[in-house]
């Protein structure tokens, strides 16, 4: 499962915004491993530099030497909407009778299709496949008369996930939708301002998280500062829970919350919810390691790195040859026999969704001597496909969506399995229920859509 994309953006006049850009990219490549791109302006000039892979390797000095000026805005793309390919990396930089912009776009536009086919017909010509590039045409084609009315004015068309940064030759933009799906959080740096997906992008360039972008809010910042517009927020909200599940960088700060304190209650949680006599228990690298040990300290089991990640393995465009194919996950985890002959494991994990790789985690622990592996997942049976930006399976899919939990035990080849509650999910995250959108387990969406179509049923926007 991935999530969509990584923003971050910066007003540092006298800085080196490139290369600040580039360490707050690098810190958010997990959000995102197919393209990066960089976009700057010095008043004058925007200027953009896009390309297939990880951070690391499309960016050099010479590269950042070249883009220069004042403010910038980065982008990790993982494809969601529109295709993998370089044409669609980000951010993107359109053109049209009111301007120049460049934007950055982090969720899922849900009535993309019906707005596109409306800017065709006013004569908008697309260069990408993606809902982000819709979003920038949509601003250029309003009506409004400044940069802000015109945002606004987009944001009462768009239904769906959106987070973005966009800039123009004098200003830098942060905008969250109104059910704020997808985080984004405002820094101070000394002389400057910058926007980030995630509050470890701000630590890692020696920012001062400030809070969060509010779901609905414009902020604007230029040579005036910080200025913030706000839309009307929606009676419902929608932050994705996964972005404490799994998403996010276990450092960051998300509404208030550290990610490791909640995925270390999420493991207190499963080892109440479901206990079970064993020798051992293992998180599965990165992402669960907390819950482990959460469910370690609970249960009072030793809590072990029985699994051990291959941290340097990241997206690559060598294809395998089939020997090192049919290793599959292998590639990525080795266990430790010595700690595994004969033990009871407890496996814990974020989350099963097509139940492909899991049961060759659970083999991998059995071929190293495991005596018994019992599997606890600290989300809930993920049932319903997603629609606001995160590349989950469909219906057909999903294993929970067709299978009961025994069912779905024997298949991965576990001796127990136990999914982490809904309410006890909750509880672990310490903030209330109404803030998130939890349709991957119950099937309702905080906007409306019609399952298993690529047409959405959706209300025309009024305004």
């Amino acid at each position: 499962m991935k999530e969509c994309c990584a923003l971050f953006g910066v007003y540092a006049p006298g800085e080196d915004v490139a290369r600040l850009t580039f360490f707050g990219l690098y810190s958010l490549q997990h959000r995102g491993q197919e393209s990066s791109g960089i976009a700057t302006t010095d008043g004058e000039r925007i200027h953009v530099y896009t390309k297939m892979g990880l951070v690391s390797q499309i960016f050099d000095e010479r590269v950042l030497s070249r883009l220069w000026g004042n403010i910038a805005i980065g982008h990790n793309r993982y494809s969601t909407a529109g295709s993998s390919r370089r044409s669609n990396a980000q951010p993107i930089v359109v053109e049209g009778p009111t301007g120049r912009i460049a934007l950055g776009h982090n969720g899922n536009i849900v009535n993309a299709r019906e707005l596109r086919q409306q800017l065709e017909e006013q004569g908008y010509n697309f260069a990408t496949t993606t809902d982000s590039e819709v979003i920038a045409y949509l601003i250029l084609s309003s009506p409004r008369k400044t940069w802000v009315d015109r945002i606004r004015h987009a944001m009462r068309r768009l239904v769906g996930a959106y987070s973005l940064v966009l800039l123009t030759e004098d200003t830098l933009f942060g905008v969250r939708d109104p059910l704020g799906v997808r985080p984004l959080c405002l820094g101070k740096l000394d002389g400057g301002w910058v926007l980030a997906s995630e509050s470890c992008a701000l630590d890692h360039i020696g920012a001062q998280f400030l809070r969060e972008v509010e779901p609905g809010e414009v902020v604007v910042i230029d040579a005036k500062g910080m200025r913030s517009y706000k839309e009307k927020r929606a009676t419902k909200r929608g932050l994705c829970i996964f972005e404490y599940i799994y998403f996010a960088r276990p450092d960051s700060m998300i509404a208030g919350r550290r990610i490791y304190s909640a995925r270390e209650a999420m493991g207190t949680r499963l080892a109440q919810e479901y206990p079970v006599a064993a020798d051992l228990v293992i998180g599965v690298p990165d992402s669960a390691t907390a819950a482990g040990i959460g469910y370690s300290q609970e249960s009072g089991i030793p809590f072990t790195e029985g699994l051990l990640k291959n941290r340097y393995v990241g997206r690559t465009f060598i294809e395998p040859d089939q020997r090192i194919r049919e290793l599959g996950v292998k590639l990525k985890f080795n266990p430790m026999p010595e700690r595994l002959e004969g033990k009871r494991v407890i496996l814990v994990d974020d989350s099963i969704v097509r139940g492909t790789t899991t049961p060759r985690v659970i083999a991998l622990l059995r071929r190293a001597g495991a005596k018994e592996v019992h599997m606890r997942i600290c989300a809930p049976p993920i049932r319903y496909p997603c629609f606001l930006g995160v590349d989950m399976a469909s219906s057909w899919e999903l294993l929970a969506a067709h299978k009961q939990i025994p069912e779905i035990a024997q298949f991965i080849g576990a001796d127990s399995l136990g999914y982490l509650s809904v309410e006890r999910l909750i509880e672990a995250v310490v903030l209330p229920k109404e803030l998130f959108c939890l349709a991957c387990f119950t099937g309702d969406y905080p906007v409306p859509v019609q399952l298993g179509m690529d047409k959405l049923a959706l209300e025309p926007p009024k305004g």
